[in-house]
């Protein structure tokens, strides 16, 4: 956690140039550490060379493939805040991120042209759009531009940070903004070197990235594992059985997860569970969401103590951690404070007892604002400067956190408050259910009643009949 030697492609170009640092799970295309700095290269020489400087932004907008990393450490090494954009987005609100961001440049992939091709992308000069794998109406080709670049670092290399976007749950997406690190390019910051050192990632690492690239966890990992000099294997889309094959097929040691991945891992029949040889797996990390008590011992159950689990934003305020060892003993716990303190403070922001639930703050972790909302970014910080996601949850005995839910997401009826990740917990343990999410609807009489939406494993069992399993 204290090393802070340079750790980025070109110190593993330069060592073993020839090793793969980045393939593709089912077309199996691959690039290779001198190639990903190669690339990286040019595309911080393109940026240079459209007038972009330290602290400016780039936006991404593209699908799991082979130059999204490469395209981020472009931007990376060139000083500059770069933005994925989730592929789900319709056209305005891809437009409104692009905007609001300040993104100087707009990269985006024939993948994504449905999208793209219905962007208005005002703030975005018609010279500084592109698109890979071949020119489009309004997009220059970004290969074509790349190609002609030079592959060597530009004279003027320092570290650039991602700027993610929130989901958006209550009004329009914010970013998250956090300085720009001061130490010399390549060096980790406290979070990368944290994760780094605690999962014991190095250059004979193998890493599966099952998730979407533009999220914050997937994205961290991944440059995790380059930064490592490790091998990282990206699934364009995540297929449970698929996932299980990879890991046998690529001898995978190190993975990363969502409580959704664990539900259809789960929901696999056990022949296809028990076919795949997972014994080279050592880290299963997971985060983004609390995960079910009774799922998380059933993937300790199949894969043994090899389950680690971390609680933590976009935001880099904070994080926690623990792994099976520490769960086995605190079940249901996110664990304890990596970097910065956790207090739970009430609605005024003062600190109740060990055992009282009220919001998550973090005391003397990194400072972040939300771009554009100074409103927003006030509203996380309380009257001690303590910072928080808006997290509600508590503290035993021994320092170890449990989560609840977001008061964002606390349904009121008839004057009590509702915890819905208590009923998704149970509903998504039915091997009827694929995924589930409780919200609150309006009820003359209470204000808020509780409601579910269930996607079934089988669309054709939806109806009263299963409905009324679940109620029961």
């Amino acid at each position: 956690m204290d090393d802070l030697s340079p750790r980025h492609p070109g110190v593993y170009a330069n060592r073993t140039p020839d090793r793969t640092a980045i393939v593709m799970a089912r077309s199996g295309r691959s690039m290779s550490y001198a190639e990903l700095e190669a690339v990286s290269n040019r595309a911080a020489h393109l940026f240079r060379r459209l007038g972009l400087e330290r602290g400016d932004g780039v936006a991404l907008l593209m699908e799991n493939q082979l130059h999204f990393l490469p395209l981020v450490w472009g931007a990376l090494r060139a000083g500059l805040r770069m933005t994925p954009l989730a592929t789900h987005l319709t056209p305005p609100e891809a437009d409104y991120i692009v905007a609001d961001s300040g993104a100087k440049v707009f990269i985006t992939s024939q993948a994504m042209a449905r999208t793209a091709d219905h962007m208005a992308l005002g703030t975005i000069p018609a010279d500084k759009r592109f698109m890979l794998d071949g020119a489009s109406a309004g997009y220059r080709d970004l290969g074509a531009e790349l190609a002609a670049l030079p592959a060597t670092p530009i004279s003027d290399q320092s570290e650039g940070i991602e700027m993610f976007y929130s989901s958006g749950t209550t009004g329009v997406p914010k970013g998250v903004r956090k300085p720009l690190p001061e130490a010399p390019f390549g060096v980790p910051h406290l979070g990368h070197r944290e994760a780094m050192a605690r999962y014991r990632m190095d250059e004979a690492m193998v890493y599966l990235s099952p998730a979407p690239l533009y999220h914050a966890a997937p994205l961290g990992y991944n440059l995790r594992t380059i930064r490592a000099g490790g091998m990282t294997v990206i699934m364009e889309k995540f297929d449970a059985e698929e996932a299980l094959a990879l890991i046998e097929a690529h001898r995978v040691t190190h993975s990363q997860w969502v409580p959704t991945h664990f539900t259809r891992l789960l929901a696999l029949p056990d022949d296809v569970r028990n076919r795949h040889d997972l014994s080279s797996h050592r880290f299963a990390i997971h985060a983004a969401a609390p995960c079910p008590v009774s799922v998380k011992q059933a993937m300790i159950d199949w894969w043994g103590p090899i389950i680690h689990e971390y609680y933590g934003g976009s935001e880099g305020n904070g994080l926690t951690s623990l792994d099976t060892a520490e769960w086995l003993a605190h079940p249901g716990s996110v664990g304890r404070a990596q970097i910065g303190r956790i207090r739970i403070c009430d609605d005024n922001g003062d600190e109740v007892a060990t055992g009282t639930v009220g919001t998550v703050f973090f005391e003397g972790g990194p400072r972040f604002e939300y771009h554009n909302d100074p409103g927003k970014t006030a509203g996380s910080y309380n009257k001690h400067g303590w910072s928080t996601l808006g997290d509600i949850g508590y503290v035993d005995a021994a320092d170890y956190l449990y989560l609840t839910d977001r008061r964002a997401f606390m349904i009121i009826s008839g004057g009590v408050n509702i915890d819905p990740q208590e009923a998704e917990n149970v509903l998504v343990t039915h091997r009827a259910v694929y995924d589930a999410a409780v919200i609150g609807v309006p009820n003359a009489a209470y204000g808020e009643e509780v409601k579910a939406v269930v996607q079934p494993v089988d669309p054709g069992r939806a109806g009263p009949e299963l409905a009324a399993e679940l109620i029961a």
